[in-house]
């Protein structure tokens, strides 16, 4: 994901509420969300590259998801997926918190990340560019290719439409998209200077990116209902802007994993 906005445990109808969009380039190769083979069963998409994924859900209610972290001049590229720090998660008998401290030994084989798990019960966060994983309380927050809640534009503009959305109550799967559809650019002077031109800051400021060669490949919302009924709604995006696939899936958290 490049995109990731949460709202957690403030609507007094949802645990709680993402909304994120995964940008790529057009030709690296996915497959949309749907459920993969074996135990734990996963919901997710699928770098079909690499193998991992930007974002999955099990039915126990575990889920994580991944931003990379920009810095061109730092790229290793022999390192491994990072994608495959979600899958590991998902698969894993461990908590989100016991997962990411053992992660933290090992975290610098991989280029910079931003990694949220959670299960039903906390939410944790933890980037290699950091000093430490740690659980996240009640609240609003934002997460591009920078650590959580770095006021970009795209961040701080997201974040403040999605809180819009909770405090008026009654909300829409639509409202949410209509958020990650957004094209606003703010102006050069409030871009960030992450090493990769002026150019490509415009293009990588707004929350929807359109260009000819990369862009949002998918949005996503995931509403977990303090009941445990689970909502997730994916549109896949090519280089029109109008979704090419929409992929819907609602199931009830067995936090007993049987």
């Amino acid at each position: 994901m490049c995109l990731v906005l949460i709202s957690y445990r403030q609507h007094p109808g949802y645990r709680l509420i993402l909304a994120a969009n995964r940008d790529e380039f057009y030709d690296r190769p996915s497959q949309s969300a749907s459920y993969w083979g074996g135990e734990p069963l996963i919901l997710g998409g699928k770098d079909l590259k690499a193998g991992g994924t930007w974002f999955g859900i099990t039915q126990t209610g575990r889920f994580a998801v991944l931003t990379n972290y920009r810095e061109p001049g730092s790229y290793m590229p022999d390192a491994p997926s990072r994608g495959n720090l979600v899958r590991d998660f998902l698969l894993g008998p461990e908590d989100p918190s016991e997962f990411l401290n053992d992660l933290k030994g090992e975290a610098r084989r991989y280029n910079g990340f931003s990694l949220i798990a959670g299960d039903f019960d906390r939410l944790h966060y933890f980037s290699n560019r950091s000093s430490g994983p740690g659980e996240l309380p009640p609240g609003d927050y934002g997460l591009s290719n920078n650590l959580l809640d770095k006021p970009w534009p795209k961040v701080e503009l997201g974040k403040k439409l999605l809180r819009s959305i909770v405090d008026r109550g009654p909300f829409s799967s639509e409202d949410l998209f209509n958020i990650l559809g957004n094209r606003e650019r703010p102006q050069d002077e409030r871009l960030p200077d992450t090493g990769v031109g002026l150019e490509w800051e415009r293009i990588l400021s707004a929350i929807f990116i359109a260009s000819p060669v990369y862009g949002t490949r998918c949005s996503t919302i995931v509403l977990i209902e303090n009941s445990g009924k689970i909502a997730f709604i994916e549109r896949a995006f090519n280089t029109r802007a109008e979704p090419c696939i929409t992929s819907e899936f609602h199931f009830r958290i067995n936090r007993n994993g049987d």
